[in-house]
């Protein structure tokens, strides 16, 4: 299926769905699918993100990802507070580039126009562009400080792993292009290699510790992940706000995804979702399944974890402050990256 049937559907869905309720007040695209021209074929592993502005002070917990007339959607909840002014919006990296473009759904409140039109306006800037790199910048220093040793080991393996992954944000942000979470290392090595700074990319690996990763272990990984995946999508009952990630609908991206990346040569931009999603089952598995299932399949997200170079919670310390005294020369490529960016404009 191509992208603008894709698009069509999912705009579909908000009319016939979200559109009807009686505190709906827009929606918009977000992710990818805002880059991905008319006549692409959807690609393996992705879903459609849609944002729904509901009228509520605090945002409801997300839909999450579902299947609808073939497509796979992700609906997350927004209330017009979070969208107040176009200066919070441009501060914010995950919200701005919803709005670079118009990627309005629907807009009966007629609060997302003019929003989308101002950010629009400025989104290129170089003030605003450097003041989304340092709200990426504040995720990793805030993430990493959060770190609870006394938590399970999954979840703090959670909590190093993603303020690391943000990392690549970064960059991504000084490029001007969108920051996605699956394929976020892959993003960020093409980023580095346009602009001729490729000799700083095995550094972010090394961070995450997948540098030296083989294809034939990274798929053994996913094998294993499959495993899990499955057991851990069919006992799951407790909510999560990452629980539609675990599902048989979302199975195609946390597994046939990463086989795709490993077919691509990509194997170790593959280990940051397989981690990832490892960590996130063995979460359900310690809320909602007996101990033993559990038990059973931790060797295998151990096994993992380890070719992280991570064998003990000392370890995920030492590797926070890693990340933390690599942000220096990490904040100098983006600097690097925005003042060489012909889009970017006031400089």
């Amino acid at each position: 299926m191509n992208v603008k049937t894709a698009r069509q559907i999912a705009k579909d869905w908000v009319r016939l769905h979200a559109g009807q309720e009686p505190s709906f007040r827009g929606a918009y695209f977000s992710g990818s699918i805002v880059d991905w021209p008319d006549d692409a074929e959807m690609p393996t592993g992705s879903d459609i993100d849609i944002m729904v502005v509901i009228n509520q002070d605090e945002a409801p917990p997300k839909l999450g990802k579902f299947i609808y007339k073939g497509i796979l959607l992700e609906v997350t909840y927004i209330s017009p507070s979070q969208l107040a002014s176009a200066k919070e919006v441009l501060s914010s990296y995950h919200l701005a580039g919803g709005f670079r473009t118009n990627t309005i759904i629907a807009d009966p409140a007629g609060i997302l126009g003019e929003l989308q039109a101002n950010v629009s306006r400025h989104f290129a800037e170089l003030a605003w562009v450097r003041r989304r790199c340092e709200n990426a910048r504040e995720k990793i220093v805030n993430g990493l400080r959060s770190i609870d040793r006394s938590a399970p080991f999954h979840d703090r393996v959670t909590s190093w792993l993603f303020p690391t992954g943000i990392t690549t944000h970064i960059l991504l942000v000084a490029a001007l292009r969108n920051p996605t979470v699956r394929l976020r290392y892959v993003r960020a090595r093409s980023v580095l290699t346009d602009y001729g700074l490729e000799d700083h990319y095995p550094a972010l690996l090394e961070l995450l510790g997948c540098d030296r990763l083989t294809p034939g272990r990274v798929k053994h990984h996913v094998d294993e992940l499959a495993r899990t995946f499955d057991a851990a999508s069919a006992i799951a009952r407790t909510p999560f706000n990452f629980s539609s990630d675990i599902t048989p609908a979302a199975r195609t991206i946390a597994i046939d995804g990463s086989y795709e990346l490993i077919k691509a040569g990509l194997h170790r931009e593959a280990m940051f979702w397989i981690v990832a999603t490892f960590a996130r089952c063995h979460k359900i598995l310690a809320s909602d399944a007996a101990p033993d299932l559990g038990q059973s399949l931790a060797p295998a997200f151990y096994d993992a974890v380890g070719d992280l170079g991570i064998t003990s919670p000392g370890d995920l310390i030492r590797r926070a402050e890693n990340v933390a005294r690599f942000l220096p020369r990490l904040w100098d490529i983006a600097e690097a990256i925005m003042l060489a960016n012909p889009d970017i404009t006031g400089k």
